[in-house]
């Protein structure tokens, strides 16, 4: 019996290595002579049949999607060691994100290519840098299949739907993390740390020569040492080794309806957007975005030859990058004041031999009217102007911390979340803070991504001490969160947690009056307060909407006195400075 089991045992294991050995690493792009994308399942299983084969890659399943299935996080390193904390001593990490657009599938049959070649040695193995790559983040689009929906679109033959599960689009949600995906990417990505960061995409909105556009984070918003690597050596490194492999590269066309000749502006990647996101935290970030219109095979291979040259640029500059990381963080601490909104700078300007197509506008057949019109058989080269500098048009001092009460617990999740170290009140305290009111603000009128967020705010600051509960939060911004506690706590800031409407019971009045009631005791109080008696008199003489609006009057009065409401139109997390 010892014999025959000591044989089955022999007869299973090398049943299991001639499994390994026969796997069919050939992806359905491959196989479909680059007509089709792999399917989430024919994904998941490429990776993971991929690990048992190679000990050099390691899949794991990590958090939840609004799907019901789980993110992959599939790992890349010549050491075979896959412990985060320990590899980041010693080598740089590439994070590569695909099927956030599950329509937009380049990225995910690339980097299927990618890295089965670096493990089966037809692309050089990373000695300094580790690959890691979320396959399909938007796991529900990439499950909900049709043939129709990219309508602008040269292939695949059929493809995942843009909204995830819930019919969020994932590349909006990286601050506001409504969903199931955003968080667990946001617990990817504070695990992997990455150095560089890459989102692949496909491009919409104009028709030129290129296969290839990129879109890197906005240079003058990273800022410091950082943003002028990304901008002097970093892009134009990528952009040359691409050319040397004939493959003609340039800027996002950031138009609509209108020809690039005309010249266009970068596209400002608010934290909202992945690469917006990741530039929190000082990592290096772009957006590959091949264009729509041609054939599906050479865009996947573009795609490829990018992330290609990418590991080449890493491999080469990664010492100076974890430098220049390590040191961005001081050089904006050191700073006393922090840019929260942002504009086009008019005075600076680059030109680019710009490859496209002539357009014009002509009569539209259909409607009568004007449209525009590519004409592909008259190509040409020309000198465009591309406005790719920003200036800061609104900038807050830095404060010391910040406070937020503990009831805001939405709010305290998201940082938690995003790793900010906090520290809860062991009893009441009372401290001297800078107070925020909310003096005016606009409010989209039409939902966009689950909410209807706030712009144009503006505010009333004081100085004031308030007794804070135990239990309540002191968050100092000497920490690797300090840029995302701006740009999500500040309210005058773009994607604001309060421009995202976590703040909105605030807004609303929840105390009011009885006319009947309250005009008696408006009148005692203009009686106590003489000054108040001219201020109300000027604002009649002045004012004739308020003239001609009696109800106006009283909650103008009502407003003045010891009655209103002290929570409304207070924004209720405090600086310290």
């Amino acid at each position: 019996m010892k014999k025959l089991a000591l044989l089955f045992l022999i007869l299973m294991s090398c049943s299991s290595e001639n499994d390994k050995l026969n796997y069919d690493f050939s992806t359905k792009f491959e196989t479909s002579n680059g007509m089709q994308t792999a399917t989430y399942d024919e994904t998941i299983l490429f990776y993971e049949n991929l690990a048992k084969r190679y000990e050099e890659i390691s899949i794991k399943a990590i958090g939840e999607t609004d799907s019901g299935k789980p993110l992959h996080m599939v790992t890349l390193n010549s050491d075979a060691n896959f412990n985060i904390s320990e590899v980041k001593k010693d080598k740089r990490i590439l994070l590569i994100n695909n099927g956030i657009h599950p329509g937009e599938s380049d990225g995910i049959d690339a980097t299927m290519m990618l890295f089965r070649d670096v493990v089966q040695g037809e692309i050089e193995m990373p000695k300094s840098t580790v690959l890691v790559t979320i396959p399909i983040y938007n796991v529900g689009g990439s499950l909900n299949r049709n043939t129709t929906t990219r309508t602008n679109q040269n292939g695949p033959e059929s493809y995942g739907f843009r909204g995830n599960a819930r019919n969020f689009d994932l590349n909006r949600d990286f601050i506001k993390s409504d969903t199931k995906n955003a968080r667990t990417f946001a617990q990817i990505f504070h695990l992997v740390q990455p150095d560089v960061f890459i989102d692949n995409h496909v491009s919409n909105g104009a028709d030129y020569q290129y296969i290839l556009t990129h879109l890197f984070t906005q240079h003058n918003k990273l800022g410091g040492q950082l943003g002028d690597f990304l901008h002097t050596k970093m892009m134009p490194q990528l952009e040359q080794k691409l050319s040397e492999k004939d493959w003609d590269i340039t800027p996002y066309v950031n138009v609509f309806n209108r020809t690039p000749e005309q010249g266009f502006n970068q596209f400002m990647d608010s934290p909202r957007y992945s690469t917006g996101y990741t530039t929190l935290w000082n990592t290096l970030g772009m957006m590959v975005e091949t264009h729509m219109l041609k054939p599906y095979k050479q865009r996947v291979e573009g795609t490829y030859e990018l992330m290609k040259s990418m590991i080449e640029i890493i491999e080469t500059e990664g010492e100076h990058i974890s430098e220049l990381r390590k040191n961005a963080l001081a050089e904006l601490q050191k700073k006393k004041t922090y840019p929260i909104q942002w504009a086009i700078d008019t005075t600076k300007t680059s030109t680019l031999q710009f490859k496209g197509y002539e357009g014009h506008m002509v009569e539209s057949k259909l409607t009568g009217t004007q449209r525009l019109k590519y004409d592909r058989t008259q190509p040409f080269t020309k000198p465009v102007t591309y406005k790719n500098y920003m200036s800061s048009t609104l900038e807050v001092t830095i404060p010391k911390a910040y406070v937020i009460p503990q009831g805001w617990w939405n709010v305290i999740d998201r940082l938690k979340l995003n790793a900010v170290e906090m520290t809860a009140f062991e009893k009441d305290t009372t401290l001297t803070v800078q107070s925020y009111r909310i003096k005016k603000y606009d409010t989209r009128q039409q939902a966009y991504e689950g909410h209807y967020p706030h712009y144009n705010v503006e505010l009333d600051v004081s100085e004031t001490q308030i007794t804070f509960s135990k239990g309540d939060y002191l968050i100092h911004t000497d920490q690797d969160g300090f840029r995302y506690l701006l740009e999500t706590l500040e309210p005058q800031a773009p994607d604001s947690f309060f421009s995202w409407n976590f703040f909105d019971t605030i807004l609303q009045q929840k105390e009011g009056f009885s006319p009947y009631v309250w005009e008696d005791k408006a009148q005692e109080l203009l009686i106590r307060h003489p000054k108040l008696q001219i201020d109300f008199n000027l604002k009649k003489t002045f004012d004739e909407d308020f003239a001609n609006n009696w109800y106006a009057q009283l909650d103008w009065l009502h407003k003045q006195s010891e009655h209103y409401e002290k929570a409304h139109l207070q924004y209720p997390v405090y600086r310290i400075e």
